[in-house]
């Protein structure tokens, strides 16, 4: 995850981007052009790959565009697409098989679709990066638990404030100044760029998710700044409560399932 402010549509994670985009196409709230402009961004192109070893037509072993892509999933029935945003020991958003879940955990995120299907389909995309093209690798999914958007976000406060005490109790000032001037200047959000469709509320979330993972990722980028093993293992512990709240946020913000009306 890229560590810089920025006020653009590029600070959106990847299946954040995916997930709130083909949802406003799935429900017509957005044309394909921009759609691939919003989804695709800054890099070269994105394509989605394994879709014909799901049953979804198309030739074995041949990625799809992303408009093929999409338009195979709206004949399978689509008619969202979440996101899941995991870590070892904090599988949030996922559902299984296995492989899904292990392919997710690697990635750090993924997508979930959903379909209208009477046989209960759920289609798993996770990113994979080369150079500045994106792969979406499809797996087989099953139904998730999600967690709510209100819920989320008082967890999200509470772990900002938590993670600021604890820090500053560990002198951030002196071992990471630019984590203390984030901590300090929390209302200087990423402008992140919602979809169609997608609640205020939601975006404003995952903004503030995104804000707290680059908080976590720019305090982790340098360990030497602890005296000691205590030093550091209170740091860390700190740091991991503040990302797993951050990864909540941001799952149920780019859920359609748990999102509340408009």
């Amino acid at each position: 995850m890229s560590v810089e402010e920025s006020e653009s549509v590029e600070t959106t994670p990847e299946a954040l981007r995916l997930a709130w985009w083909v949802t406003a196409w799935l429900r017509g709230e957005a044309v394909t052009d921009l759609v691939l402009d919003a989804v695709i961004g800054p890099d070269a192109t994105h394509t989605v790959s394994g879709l014909a070893g799901l049953g979804l037509g198309g030739a074995e072993g041949v990625a799809d565009t992303l408009v093929s892509g999409m338009g195979r999933l709206r004949t399978e029935g689509a008619t969202a697409v979440g996101v899941a945003f995991p870590a070892e020991g904090d599988p949030v958003g996922l559902g299984g098989p296995r492989d899904f879940n292990a392919a997710a955990m690697e990635a750090g995120e993924a997508v979930v679709v959903s379909t209208s299907s009477t046989t209960g389909i759920w289609i798993g995309l996770v990113p994979v990066r080369v150079g500045a093209v994106i792969e979406w690798q499809a797996y087989a999914a099953q139904r998730r638990q999600l967690p709510d958007v209100g819920e989320a976000d008082r967890a999200l406060r509470l772990a900002l404030t938590e993670s600021a005490t604890a820090l500053a109790e560990l002198d951030v000032a002196r071992w990471r100044p630019e984590v203390a001037d984030r901590l300090m200047n929390l209302r200087h959000r990423p402008s992140l760029a919602g979809a169609p469709g997608v609640p205020a509320r939601c975006v404003e979330l995952a903004a503030r998710g995104v804000q707290a993972r680059e908080i976590v990722a720019v305090a982790l980028e340098d360990e030497g700044g602890a005296v000691s093993a205590s030093e550091m293992f209170r740091r860390r512990e700190a740091l991991v409560g503040l990302d797993r709240a951050a990864r909540r946020a941001l799952t149920a913000a780019g859920s359609p399932e748990v999102w509340p009306p408009n």
